[in-house]
């Protein structure tokens, strides 16, 4: 029993460093995506401040769980765009149902996850955020959960 707690505990910790690893900065890609009123937002609009593209889904509970997070630090700080990635395959009603339930305040961008734009990820995981800095490069990549906290710890290090 000792042995399996061991390697449980061994296993949590590996994959919460996998979760954090630093990453050498690389140019993130411009894409163009439509949002929830059919507006096209462009990744390169926010050149300037640090961008957080957070993937996420209805069905997923931390996505569910990061939401009152990131709008929060959406509507706390200035210097930070949260872009929210839908990826899933939803009817268009059942998302706005969903999203009439809860507070969103940053844009929700609607995803073709048949038809993947260029320059947008496929996620290995859900939740999946990337931390864009303000000169376009993609700085962190957390596959799961995230808080505010270790996004800030990124953007004010």
């Amino acid at each position: 029993m000792t042995k399996i707690i061991r390697i449980f505990c061994l296993l949590s910790l590996l994959s919460t460093a996998v979760n954090t690893l630093a990453e050498e900065p690389v140019l993130a890609g411009d894409f163009s995506l439509p949002d929830l009123n059919g507006q096209t937002v462009k990744l390169s609009d926010f050149r300037g401040k640090w961008v957080v593209v957070n993937y996420w889904a209805t069905w997923c509970a931390p996505c569910r769980k990061e939401i009152p997070e990131l709008s929060e630090l959406y509507t706390e700080r200035a210097d930070i765009v949260v872009l929210g990635l839908d990826y899933e395959d939803i009817e268009r009603s059942k998302l706005d149902k969903f999203l009439a339930g809860i507070h969103v305040s940053y844009p929700i961008l609607l995803l073709d996850i048949y038809n993947m734009p260029e320059f947008v990820d496929e996620p290995r995981a859900l939740p999946m955020t990337i931390i864009i800095n303000p000169e376009g490069f993609r700085m962190r990549t957390f596959y799961g959960p995230i808080t505010r906290a270790e996004i800030e710890r990124v953007v004010d290090s």
